[in-house]
């Protein structure tokens, strides 16, 4: 069975909630409408879309903290 935009969709709201914990918004967070529409048995991707220069540095530090460096 294809994963459809429902099943991935708490996936994505959940990114979006740890995201904005730490200040950080994607704008165009979201499920990659040619990965959603395709045949294949893989499940569809998470758009991560476009962010603004000071979104990428905030989530560079976020992660950069979280692995201890």
């Amino acid at each position: 069975m294809t994963p459809t935009n429902d099943d991935i969709r708490p996936d994505i709201d959940a990114l979006r909630g740890a995201l904005a914990a730490h200040g950080i918004t994607l704008p165009s967070l979201g499920v990659d409408p040619v990965t959603l529409a395709g045949t294949h048995i893989r499940p569809p991707l998470v758009a991560l879309g476009n962010c603004t220069v000071a979104s990428a540095r905030q989530l560079t530090a976020v992660l950069r903290k979280a692995a201890g460096g």
